[in-house]
């Protein structure tokens, strides 16, 4: 790097980062503040109206309304990629946030992202508040951007009130990220801020001490069921709600019982045997949507290096099918989410009969369960060690580094949607816990799933699991009991 780019970099006040290119930003200079404050335009930001050239953290005004900047900047460089002359830059574990709501009704999240430069991958991850920015919670899967191409993501679904976004650098410090032309529309089309210059939320209160409140607060929103109220909106609605059956730990050690968080689905890991001990997730309407199936059957990149990769090659001619736990219909929301379903961690060698039969109707019930106002917390895994599929009868898969299951198990817990979900499961009375235990046998298992009805109790004595653990005991314990009728409603 020459001297004189050094002298600009000092002039500018920047940080350069480890890799090149060299890190430049010829934001305009300032105009001067006026007392009157602009109409906030709608949506998409562009970045365009923005001049803030350093990373130290600090607001900036910009045309939707003034937006919070953390190790971020706005770049006008050669090496920055945007469809104008602007786009932010964030570096580090950078983020920019909405200092506003956007209007009530955003149906659709779409933001544009690049590498810096040509700088390595960056992951970053979309997070939304949705009570003036006192909490947030992220929505879909992270995102990996590299290249210096600007890529369009989508995020739908979303809000029936108003809301506000950050977008949050994950992946470390020596690659930077672009981010440019972050649209949010409704059903009457693109958004606007409403309440803009908001207060009460985490940045505008990070440092002072919080008096008590003179006034009483506001009644919580009252979600009608069925509304698909999802996990920003209720944070009952986690994955892992009714507990770590197995006990699961995220050390490398616990090879055997390893905890492997996802967006869609948390797993028990059994790397021994290459499956799930188990997997927890949440479904409701927030979940379901019209992203394509995307059938790409690949490793988890996520599981530690000295774990066993298996790969779609691993059930190759086995005669068994890749049968997903948590089911790609249950993740059509955005095109992440259903992706992350083929991550062969979520993956168990299951007989095609069992896979395309019994399993998809089951599947379909719980779907058109979402469907009448319901949401589902489910638990599904499997025990035992050999099956049989269409080439009959094998213990293991890929030179025994995946074990075919002898039984594969799913519980299902149904109640209406709404909020409080723990209290509910354990008061309501018209919960239902809908549990089932089928063969992996490709001859004699039965499509209809309502032949192996049995009770937690006894998924629990075969497999050594605490499946509903996050319950009060007296609840757990009159709930294990159920045996459902696998009745349509």
């Amino acid at each position: 790097m020459h001297a004189s780019a050094y002298l600009t970099l000092a002039a500018l006040g920047l940080l350069a980062c480890s890799q090149q290119p060299a890190e430049t930003a010829t934001a305009r200079v300032p105009q001067a503040s006026s007392t009157q404050q602009p109409v906030p335009a709608p949506f998409p930001e562009t970045f365009e109206a923005g001049s803030k050239g350093a990373y130290q953290e600090t607001d900036e005004p910009l045309a939707t309304g003034t937006w919070h900047f953390q190790d971020a900047l706005i770049g006008s460089s050669p090496q920055d990629h945007a469809h104008g002359e602007r786009a932010a830059r964030l570096r580090n574990l950078g983020r920019i946030a909405m200092r506003f709501d956007a209007k009530a009704g955003v149906r659709r999240i779409t933001i544009s992202a690049a590498a810096y430069g040509t700088d390595g991958p960056s992951t970053w991850e979309l997070w939304l508040s949705r009570d003036g920015g006192r909490t947030y919670a992220r929505t879909g899967a992270p995102v990996v951007t590299s290249g210096p191409a600007l890529v369009p993501h989508v995020f739908a679904g979303l809000a029936n009130e108003p809301l506000r976004l950050e977008i949050r650098k994950t992946s470390g410090p020596k690659n930077r990220l672009d981010i440019d032309d972050i649209t949010l529309e409704t059903a009457a089309g693109p958004a606007v801020a409403v309440g803009a210059g908001a207060t009460g939320g985490y940045f505008e209160n990070r440092n002072q001490p919080q008096a008590p409140a003179t006034s009483p607060k506001p009644a919580p929103t009252q979600y009608p069921a069925g509304t698909g109220t999802g996990q920003a909106q209720d944070p009952n609605d986690a994955n892992l709600a009714l507990g770590n059956p197995s006990g699961a730990t995220s050390d490398p050690t616990n090879a055997s019982n390893y905890l492997l968080v996802h967006p869609e689905f948390t797993i028990g890991y059994n790397a021994p045997r290459g499956i799930p001990n188990w997997v927890s997730w949440h479904l409701d309407k927030a979940d379901l949507g019209q992203a394509p199936r995307q059938n790409n059957f690949r490793p988890d990149a996520a599981l530690p290096r000295q774990f066993y990769q298996v790969t779609p090659a691993s059930y190759a001619r086995s005669g068994f099918d890749k049968g997903h736990n948590c089911p790609s219909g249950d993740r059509t929301a955005d095109l992440d989410a259903n992706s992350n379903t083929f991550l062969m961690t979520n993956m168990v060698p299951q007989a095609p009969h069992n896979n395309q039969q019994t399993w998809a109707h089951l599947e379909e019930y719980g779907r058109s369960q979402i469907q009448r106002g319901q949401e589902i917390y489910v638990i599904m895994g499997s025990y035992g060690r050999g099956g049989t599929g269409a080439n009959g009868f094998v213990q293991t898969l890929d030179q025994g580094r995946v074990t075919v299951p002898a039984r594969i198990w799913k519980v299902m817990v149904i109640l209406p949607d709404g909020l409080n979900d723990l209290q509910r499961i354990a008061t309501d009375p018209t919960v239902r816990v809908l549990a089932i235990d089928t063969p992996n046998d490709n001859n004699t298992v039965n499509p209809d799933w309502r032949q192996y009805l049995t009770s937690v109790d006894k998924i629990e004595a075969a497999t050594g699991l605490d499946l509903l653990s996050a319950l009060p005991r007296p609840a757990q314990a009159r709930l294990q009991k159920l045996v459902d009728t696998g009745r349509a409603e």
